[in-house]
């Protein structure tokens, strides 16, 4: 048997004993993530000629803007206002679940109801922030469930924790395209909502029964966080340095912003390589619309593959030389098929980067959750993940305005990956080496990666 498959099954297999053990509180996340993604999908099946969930690849310039926008626009909502609640007390993370799922569960059937209406774009907006609501959410509730589970999910460390996670709500949501696609066949948009509308009430039981955590666990994981972000610098020069930087980032540890900036840079080539390859194919005559499918294909294998490989490369790497050897493996590819020039070569950079996105995601989310309190981690995801969007956005918009052929594009993306590379590196080096910052701000973190080097 291929090691690679050997790789994949025990993934699963350790998926699988998540999801269906649910005297476990990392076992009820994963049921809690499964079926919330689950539902996702169904809504997107059900308007996918809606401009908020697909984008044909023949669409004109303005519809591409419009989709990317509204893409963007609910971390608007979530970042600012949504986000300081997620940390307010110990017990707010479980009902922004429960209500994201509560909310979805409203709305759905109004949808159904104004399918053919105006009043559909409002509510499926309104959809939109439920769903970025509960991802934010879920990326601060690892650390707390892994805190109140078994020693062995803890010696695992949050970057596995993530990918099995990602993987399963992957998996969930093939498994409900089935019957929504079956659905939409049989009785249009409506029937799928409705659907929706089930799973979604599961989704919110569900998430009542995510534990909340107390007694000497919380003491650790919450005492520290609100007193280590308050009181980081005492007096003159170096308090004033702090303060400034507080105010451009209050939440800044050093290897979690500079790690942040390479997860954009890979965010923001994801969505360059997107529309590079669907404005460029269909700029090639001849091209049928097959191509499309297989790159997308190509791009949700790799993120398949690259799940299944962080467990095992973070056992011999950091985060943060993850997050590096992405950046450099989407150069060197990129420049790679650069050079080939052949419609396959498309197909194999799509894979490359789907597998690299998958990698450094669930890295970075990690670091996120072992160097930032765990009091500040539900403004930290949402902050981070307006960014990234925000960068993706900027990188979809490139080869929108700019007409690259293939090659063109290929070399592009090999050398603004190569500029990420490179300033990820001496960006760390100079924060080892920088006395800019007082010691304990460099070393500020708020809780620990379940044992786990910090690279």
């Amino acid at each position: 048997m291929s090691p690679r498959i050997a790789q994949f099954k025990d993934l699963a297999r350790q998926a699988r004993r998540d999801l269906f053990d649910q005297s476990h509180p990392i076992g009820r996340l994963s049921l809690v993530q499964c079926v919330m993604l689950g539902g996702d999908t169904l809504i997107t099946i059900s308007l996918a000629g809606s401009l908020f969930f697909s984008i044909s690849p023949k669409a004109a310039d303005h519809q591409v803007l419009l989709y990317l926008l509204f893409t963007l626009a609910p971390f608007a909502i979530v970042s600012p206002l949504l986000g300081p609640l997620i940390d307010r007390s110990r017990g707010a993370r479980r009902i922004m679940v429960v209500s994201s799922a509560v909310g979805r569960a409203v709305l759905c059937p109004l949808m159904a109801l104004h399918i053919h209406s105006f009043l559909l774009f409002p509510l499926a907006f309104c959809v939109l922030v439920c769903s970025k609501l509960y991802l934010v959410t879920k990326g601060a509730l690892v650390p707390e469930m892994a805190a109140l589970d078994r020693p062995e999910e803890r010696e695992a460390g949050y970057a596995t924790l993530n990918a099995r996670l990602t993987l399963l709500g992957t998996l969930a949501g093939f498994a409900a395209s089935v019957p929504g696609v079956i659905l939409y066949k049989l009785g249009s948009s409506p029937a799928v909502l409705v659907l929706a509308t089930m799973v979604f009430v599961v989704a919110a039981v569900a998430g009542t029964r995510l534990p909340v955590i107390s007694g000497r666990p919380a003491d650790r994981l919450w005492g520290d966080g609100p007193r280590q972000v308050r009181e980081y610098g005492q007096a003159g020069e170096a308090q004033a340095r702090e303060e400034d930087l507080r105010r451009l980032q209050p939440i800044a540890n050093p290897e979690v912003m500079l790690g942040l900036t390479a997860m954009c840079i890979v965010r923001g080539l994801t969505g360059f390589m997107t529309f590079m390859l669907a404005f460029g194919l269909r700029r090639i005559p001849g091209v049928g619309l097959w191509w499309y499918g297989l790159v997308l294909a190509g791009s949700g294998a790799g993120a398949i593959v690259g799940l299944v490989l962080v467990g095992r490369l973070r056992k011999r790497m950091t985060e943060q030389q993850l997050l590096l050897c992405a950046l450099w493996l989407i150069s060197l590819v990129a420049l790679g098929c650069a050079l080939w020039g052949t419609l396959f070569a498309q197909v194999v950079l799509a894979f490359t980067v789907g597998l690299c996105g998958a990698v450094a995601q669930p890295s970075f989310d990690a670091m996120t959750q072992r160097y930032i309190p765990l009091s500040a981690q539900g403004r930290a995801f949402a902050r981070f993940g307006m960014r990234q969007q925000l960068i993706w956005v900027v990188g979809s918009l490139i080869p929108v305005i700019v007409a690259f052929t293939l090659p063109q594009g290929d070399a592009t993306l090999a050398i603004l990956a190569a500029i990420g590379g490179v300033t990820y590196v001496s960006g760390r080096r100079a924060s080892r080496t920088s006395r800019a910052l007082p010691r304990d701000y460099r070393e500020l973190g708020g809780i620990g990666e379940m044992g786990e080097a910090g690279g």
